[in-house]
């Protein structure tokens, strides 16, 4: 008898780790393929080989380029993955970006474990290198949205727009008649650069994310705590400093500062950008202007209005400036990047101020300020918290409760399940309790390495 068997490899009971696999009669599909973020015991779980036959995967589609959501994939080539990775143009430009960054930050840090001791491994080693990076990337091959697209007699797909970052989509797959659908991860109704997401139709199975299942979004007067962060800056001669993630987050901020300094609402203090990832993805931005809604008349002027950093020798120049400053720098839950290096020699400041914008995982160095660590470990060693740390949670990209509610409701039908996934627990409850009580349906919380079945 014939089956169709959806494995939950990873945001299942956590944010990270998105990998779904579908196991059916005709084809093996795996929807996003990323890696775990945040707490050791889930880092960890990056290093575990999957419990699948990687060489028997046909297709790799996915939503968005977010390393949660792609970070696997060299991983998945290594273990014998041969098959197509499909997804839009720009999300495969933005992998390609975060995939190839990430790799050369694995070397680095390998390297730098090595050479000053602090690794419990010896040797420690790459989680992967950039020739492996490469290989990934040589699968690539782009679909447009809105258009099915067939991978074999009874198996087809559609990418459909969902905001969030550019080029993100949610998935519809068609399976023997059965429409299964994958949020990814849903945008924001008002985003600053992105058009609302799309909604689904119909469904049979519903994998929905629930990051912001159980809060909403506070109605925060952004323009003016940036006015007087920066305000505040100047007068302390100090460093205001924002952990960005590259897609997005930082092109928002960017043209949030320069819009800010257009009106003349905020003096012309210097503003760095330090993310070599944040600046490759403005060139997604110059090459893909359908899928955002920036001016490519603007875009221009808004780069040309900040001091792009490209080398290290300039990220330490930039620390040694003593003038009041601005400076946006990877990574966005302080996981990584050039941020770390601001922090290290900044974060004992109390002129320094750290601004947190966006969702922060369970275990990573974001989470720990703004629970009000005291001290943060870089690099192997800990640094005590002087910097006053700030918190602008109204600039997510993802949906809150109210928006995910109303990205479900155009469903017409009853679907037969709702998973909800890529949330922690507490947020998943309850986001499970508020469908519930607004559509009637039930939906079921899977566990990590879940499996679940259904007979054609």
């Amino acid at each position: 008898m014939d089956t169709i068997k959806v494995h939950f490899l990873g945001a299942s009971g956590t944010v990270t780790g998105s990998k779904f696999y579908l196991e059916t009669p005709e084809l093996n599909i795996m929807v996003d393929c990323g890696m775990f973020q945040g707490l050791k015991e889930l880092r960890q779980l990056n290093w575990q080989s999957l419990p699948l036959d990687a060489s028997k995967i046909d297709f790799v589609l996915l939503t968005h380029g977010h390393l949660d959501h792609t970070g696997y994939l060299p991983r998945l080539v290594k273990e014998g993955f041969h098959g197509k990775i499909i997804a839009t143009a720009p999300t495969l430009a933005i992998t390609r970006i975060i995939l190839l960054d990430s790799a050369k930050i694995h070397e680095e840090e390998a390297e730098r474990a090595n050479n000053e001791g602090y690794s419990k491994h010896h040797p420690a080693v790459a989680f992967y290198t950039i020739k492996e990076a490469e290989r990934a990337i040589d699968l690539f091959q782009s679909q447009v949205k809105d258009e099915w697209i067939g991978l074999s007699e009874h198996i087809r797909f559609k990418f459909r727009y969902n905001g969030h970052i550019i080029g993100a989509t949610f998935i519809e797959l068609e399976i023997f008649g059965k429409l299964f659908v994958f949020s990814g991860d849903i945008g924001r109704q008002n985003d600053t650069l992105l058009a609302p997401p799309e909604y689904p139709q119909w469904a049979d199975y519903l994998f929905v994310e629930s990051t912001y299942g159980n809060k909403l979004h506070p109605e925060e007067d952004v323009e003016q705590k940036i006015i007087d962060l920066v305000n505040r800056t100047i007068k302390e001669r100090g460093s205001l400093i924002i952990p960005s993630f590259a897609v997005e987050r930082l092109q928002s901020l960017m043209y949030l500062l320069w819009q800010l300094y257009k009106k003349n609402k905020i003096p012309n203090i210097p503003i760095f950008i330090d993310s070599p990832m944040g600046n490759n993805v403005l060139s997604v931005f110059e090459s893909f202007p359908a899928w955002h809604e920036l001016p490519m008349k603007e875009y221009q002027a808004m780069c040309d209005h900040f001091n792009i950093i490209s080398s290290f020798a300039d990220t330490w120049k930039t620390i040694d400036d003593l003038r009041p400053k601005i400076v946006i720098a990877g990574s966005g839950m302080v996981t990584g990047g050039r941020v770390l290096t601001y922090l290290k020699q900044l974060i004992d400041k109390t002129a320094t101020t750290v601004l947190i914008v966006g969702y922060q995982a369970e275990g990573t160095r974001g989470r720990q300020l703004l629970e009000g660590a005291h001290e943060l470990k870089l690099f192997g060693k800990y640094e005590p918290v002087n910097a006053k740390i700030e918190h602008l949670e109204s600039l997510s990209a993802h949906a809150d409760q109210k928006e995910l509610l109303q990205w479900l409701k155009e469903i017409k039908n009853i679907p037969e399940k709702v998973f909800l996934i890529h949330g922690e627990p507490t947020a998943l409850d309850a986001f499970k309790v508020k469908i519930r009580d607004v559509y009637g349906w039930k939906a079921h919380i899977p566990k990590l390495n879940e499996t679940t079945e259904w007979t054609l």
